[in-house]
């Protein structure tokens, strides 16, 4: 990444705290990033933790990036591209982590033949395990694409889908991803509890279950069904858990849950398409 380059963030929530902490940690410069927020004191706050410059002015901070990252709720995102369009006649990179909304959207908004791409990364990005699928317009030649992984990839993994309708499936997976995880954490914890185990105890033992097997997991060159196998013996315990699950269709509610995420991703691309 050139030292050079300027990135800015409009939006100081939790994904601009993520991506300004992976850049630093890859050392680069705090003097070349800046945020904007209507939120004065998470503004001061940003700014005590990094040493960033930030504005109150979304307009101020985008005629100085090269890169500009819109790290706000889908809801607004109509609102601040057009009040951005009169001030990106430089054409920086746009950068949009916004849940659902489409390239052409954003596009739309901003007036412009401009490079961008559309990012969906998940909450481990704040410990730098993110996992992110991106896609690219016409517009980004190969070097912003590589700045892009430069960015993306300072909190985890990131990967190029082969169209925007993939981005939906992303959504699904990784994106709403870890709430799945979250809430078979909480049941397998409450259950044990309910089983007459102490409730700490409950809740340690299956958070380290489930960063074990990840770990596992991401560390091995057998499949995730592969690595199933392996540990349900014929007759035991994990073989009773197991059939009770696919008793109970568990593929296919799992399979229910991610569809529905990727319907309710296609209808907010859907809702704000500039295009409609």
């Amino acid at each position: 990444m050139q030292k050079q380059t300027v990135i800015g963030f409009i939006g100081a929530g939790n994904m601009a705290f993520a991506l300004i902490s992976g850049l630093l940690a890859g050392k680069f410069l705090a003097q070349n990033i800046k945020i904007s927020d209507l939120d004065k004191p998470l503004l001061k706050q940003r700014k005590a933790e990094f040493g960033v410059e930030t504005f109150s002015n979304n307009a101020k901070l985008v005629r100085q990036c090269d890169v500009v990252i819109l790290a706000v709720k889908p809801q607004i995102l109509p609102t601040i591209c057009q009040e951005l369009r009169e001030h990106i006649t430089h054409k920086p990179l746009i950068i949009s982590i916004a849940a659902g909304i489409k390239s052409s959207s954003i596009a739309g908004w901003l007036a412009g033949d401009l490079s961008i791409v559309r990012a969906m990364p998940n909450t481990p990005a704040l410990l730098g395990m993110g996992a992110t699928g991106m896609i690219a317009n016409a517009a980004c030649t190969a070097k912003q694409k590589k700045l892009t992984e430069q960015i993306i990839g300072s909190v985890g993994l990131c990967f190029w889908v082969e169209n925007e309708e993939m981005m939906d499936a992303v959504t699904a997976l990784s994106g709403s991803g870890p709430a799945y995880l979250f809430l078979l954490i909480e049941s397998m914890a409450n259950t044990a509890v309910a089983l007459g185990l102490d409730e700490e105890i409950a809740r340690k033992l299956s958070v380290q279950t489930a960063l074990g097997a990840s770990m596992m997991a991401s560390k091995s060159d057998d499949s995730a069904a592969q690595l199933r196998a392996k540990v349900t013996s014929k007759n035991g315990t994990t073989q009773a858990a197991i059939e009770s699950f696919q008793e109970q269709d568990f593929e296919l509610i799992v399979s229910r849950a991610m569809r529905a995420a990727a319907d309710r991703a296609r209808e907010i691309g859907a809702e704000f398409d500039s295009n409609e």
